[in-house]
């Protein structure tokens, strides 16, 4: 069966879903995403869904589970890319994110996912230059 990969960046997991999802997939996404929260103690989680083109409502029920299960293992969740066709059918079918922040960039996602650790008084500095990510042009 194939799975998605879930990489490590620091204290954040990082999930590019680059597959059609289906059910069977998205539930060993939730399994292997929980389980890699608990091993390495992860304190985010940023899943990429820009190459998702649709969603239906088990997905985006996975999608709200996966953030509420990062919750409970005391992660936060970042979802990137989102494509406008898959915000409108999320909002045509009334389903609620709770507890799932969403960026339109992997960059912006990070920079998300470290200034709520720091606001929480667990990073120094929210600094996209830790995490090797372009913050743009300085002033």
């Amino acid at each position: 069966m194939e799975r998605i990969p879930i990489l490590k960046m620091g204290r954040f997991l990082l999930v590019t879903i680059q597959v059609d999802m289906h059910d069977r997939l998205a539930l060993a996404l939730q399994d292997d995403l929980t389980a890699r929260i608990t091993e390495t103690g992860a304190r985010g989680v940023l899943i990429d869904i820009s190459a998702l083109e649709m969603v239906d409502s088990f997905i985006g029920r996975m999608i709200a589970n996966i953030a509420a299960m990062a919750r409970i293992l005391d992660a936060q969740t970042v979802v990137t890319g989102m494509q406008p066709a898959v915000a409108i059918t999320l909002v045509e079918l009334g389903l609620d994110l709770p507890g799932v922040r969403t960026a339109l960039t992997v960059e912006r996602g990070m920079l998300l996912l470290r200034a709520v650790l720091h606001a929480a008084g667990e990073l120094d500095q929210p600094s996209a230059a830790d995490e090797g990510l372009d913050a743009g042009p300085a002033d």
